[in-house]
């Protein structure tokens, strides 16, 4: 090696720890799953008895989940893709993760990530996606969807291109009646007819909260359909993208192994693939990190759905994730451990986990950090 080369090759010093220099720009995709996805349904807690006490009607049976070690396992929704990239070591879970804020509202929880911003100390005219894309350079931000999002305001610029927001119904009026004369007289009528029961129950009563929650954010099918087209995109001059997915306020009739839930993460997961395969050797450089405003209560409620949550559970994806795990800090998942006797606690606070996420990512050092995330210690969990 000469000179030069080794020069190169030197590692970073960020917050008194020393970090591999990155060997190539880095990209990297925020997904944020809007309506505040049930985590405990996807990363399942197996070793936990509470869990089936408390989720008697939706819990993931044991057998069914997808092993991932002694105390988690993974929604079988997932197999094709997430549980495909975890096996390879590209694919690694943050349980426990979120916010400080507790109001349980869609819409602050949403702004108060997206902002990034010591609480009471807020600005809506600064996102921390726009602050990173600052950092970066010019000409680096691209927003899939139909608006700009709160994480991409700020000075610097962002392109914004607008894609198929809607996604064709698994089954429509016309397929349910089909379906349900099919089975009549049989012994899977009740239970077909309440599938429908519970399908249309959960559009009359959740549909005005659900399309509010979701800010215009496109379809889990919606995002399986233009996983390609944005692939594309990020494979060329953009390195910094957000997409927001939808469909994710699971009140009434979530499903457990099957169902409303895990009709969404089957969608998820082959948008997920589908991105993937189309970054092809880009994906070595790339980094997606799927989250969402918070988590799920830890009960289930009387429609066999659940409620707003606190705690949840964030997503690292890409050909240099150090995956295979979970990662920062954790506890036992019992009823004693919840966050005031309903929901998980938050012990990797969000802007903590990215800002050590983006030191690593981008080799930025603690003041560029501060400025993206003001008032916050960046927290490495070696995600990379």
């Amino acid at each position: 090696m000469n000179r030069r080369h080794f020069l190169a090759s030197l590692p970073l010093l960020y917050s008194g720890r020393l970090l591999a220099a990155p060997s190539a720009p880095a990209r990297f995709l925020l997904v944020f799953l809007r309506g505040g996805y049930d985590a405990a349904n996807v990363l399942v807690p197996v070793s936990s008895a509470d869990y089936y006490a408390l989720r008697p009607n939706i819990a993931i049976p044991k057998d069914a989940a997808l092993a991932l070690d002694g105390d988690w396992g993974l929604h079988p929704a997932l197999a094709e893709t997430l549980h495909a990239l975890y096996g390879r070591g590209e694919a690694a879970f943050i349980p426990f993760a979120g916010t400080e804020d507790t109001s349980r509202s869609h819409f602050e929880t949403q702004d108060s990530i997206e902002l990034g911003q010591p609480a009471g100390n807020r600005s809506y005219a600064s996102g921390f996606m726009n602050r990173l894309a600052r950092e970066l350079g010019a000409g680096r931000g691209i927003s899939f969807g139909t608006q700009l999002p709160v994480a991409f305001r700020g000075e610097a610029p962002v392109t914004s291109v607008a894609l198929n927001m809607a996604a064709k119904p698994a089954v429509d009026a016309r397929q349910s009646e089909l379906i349900a004369r099919m089975y009549a007289g049989t012994a899977l009528a009740a239970p077909v007819a309440e599938g429908f029961a519970a399908r249309d129950a959960l559009m009359r009563e959740m549909g005005d909260e659900m399309i509010a929650a979701n800010r215009n954010a496109i379809a889990p099918g919606a995002f399986e359909a233009q996983a390609q087209r944005i692939a594309r995109l990020m494979r060329g001059e953009y390195r910094l993208g957000f997409v927001d997915v939808g469909g994710w306020d699971t009140h009434v009739g979530e499903g457990g192994a099957q169902g409303y839930l895990a009709q969404r993460l089957t969608e998820l997961d082959r948008g997920l693939g589908a991105f993937a395969g189309a970054m092809g050797e880009a994906w070595r450089d790339t980094v997606v990190l799927v989250i969402s405003e918070f988590g799920r209560t830890f009960r289930e409620n009387g429609n066999r759905g659940t409620d707003h949550g606190h705690g949840t559970v964030y997503w690292a994806l890409g050909g240099s994730v150090r995956g295979g795990r979970s990662a920062g800090e954790q506890t036992r998942v019992a009823r004693a451990s919840l966050f005031q006797d309903r929901d998980y606690p938050v012990l990797n606070e969000y802007r903590s986990v990215l800002g050590g996420l983006f030191g690593r990512l981008y080799g930025l050092d603690s003041g560029a950090l501060a400025r993206i995330f003001p008032g916050t210690t960046a927290r490495d969990l070696a995600l990379l």
